[in-house]
């Protein structure tokens, strides 16, 4: 779909959510993001509150600047102008050693949007380079477009590990990202178990056909070949070391702010292997959402304009919340 630039009026000056420090702020004249070389300016239609933007806020990253990296926009120039976008995050050099080695995404010179040195897509205008740039299928709505990037971080689980259909596994936590973990893996292996504290959560994925257990009820038994940490919190990886086998692996998921301890002798005892894991294929993302293999729309629990941006970070801590998105612009796919 080409949405025609035309049909906005453009402003030197925006609305922005605002990091500084511990203060969260919405910003009503804050400058329009300057374009460094490469990028293009994205009209943001709608972003995604996730954990990360929360765990920025308690301190995570010392990030100071616009927050949100979960969007769809509209692309003001370059070759894909006037059409529904979705942006990678990591803004890399792509001239260092690091990139010219196929792993741009730990480019020791990259900025991140919304998270590390690059302002976010909780605002109207978000500056995106134009090689993270990918176009929305006609077919994924503006709603479902916004969890491109949770999901491509679902999919970097099998695209670092190599999974078998037999293998059993387990994801703990049942919020926004291990539903998504969850809905990926169960479409490779046919063990797939997920653990979490809230019953309603859990019946979104029950419904699904994936299996579903209550944390206070799950033994103890140390018999899973993977376990996905997206709890969230910093006893996930204790947690997961009690529930994987011998020789099995951990994936981590889950970024806290602060530093955690805990007796290592475990891992290095039982050879598990701990597997860090973060941004994911964009295509992948896309490409399911297109055909309709991931479920989404399920996982939004309420949406507020930007300028009620403050209220939604609020309620995104909320227990019983999944998603909440904010409303931008507005846009014409609903």
């Amino acid at each position: 779909m080409i949405i025609s630039s035309a049909r906005f009026d453009y402003y030197h000056r925006m609305r922005a959510i605002v990091l500084d420090g511990d203060q969260v702020s919405l910003q009503t004249d804050r400058p329009q993001p300057p374009r460094a070389n490469g990028e293009v300016t994205v009209r943001v239609l709608r972003a995604g509150i996730c954990e990360t933007d929360l765990q920025l806020i308690r301190g995570y990253m010392g990030f100071r600047g616009v927050l949100g990296h979960e969007f769809v926009g509209v692309a003001e120039e370059g070759p894909y102008a006037g059409r529904r976008v979705v942006g990678e995050i990591n803004c890399s050099c792509w001239q260092c050693e690091t990139c010219l080695s196929g792993r741009p995404t730990h480019c020791p010179f990259r900025t991140t949007i919304g998270v590390a040195s690059h302002d976010g897509a909780f605002a109207d205008f978000v500056a995106v380079p134009q090689r993270n740039l990918h176009l929305v299928p006609e077919s994924v709505s503006t709603d479902a477009a916004v969890f491109t990037e949770p999901l491509a971080a679902a999919f970097q689980i099998p695209a670092q590990l190599s999974l078998n259909r037999t293998d059993r596994i387990l994801v703990l936590g049942d919020g926004r990202l291990g539903n998504l973990c969850a809905q990926v893996l169960a479409g490779i292996c046919d063990r797939v178990l997920v653990i979490g504290k809230h019953p309603e959560k859990l019946a979104l994925l029950q419904s699904l056909g994936i299996a579903t257990g209550l944390l206070s009820e799950i033994p103890r038994e140390r018999t899973a070949d993977v376990v996905v940490d997206c709890t969230g919190s910093e006893t996930g990886l204790p947690a997961a070391l009690e529930l994987v086998r011998p020789r099995g692996t951990v994936v981590l998921k889950t970024t806290v702010a602060g530093s955690q301890q805990m007796p290592w002798a475990p891992v290095v005892i039982d050879e598990v292997t701990i597997v860090g894991s973060r941004c994911g294929p964009f295509d992948w993302a896309l490409a399911a959402l297109d055909a309709g293999r991931i479920s989404v729309l399920p996982l939004i629990s309420s949406r507020y304009d930007l300028s009620r941006g403050i209220e939604a970070l609020d309620a995104a801590k909320s227990r019983g919340v999944l998603k909440v998105l904010l409303d931008v612009a507005i846009s014409w796919d609903l």
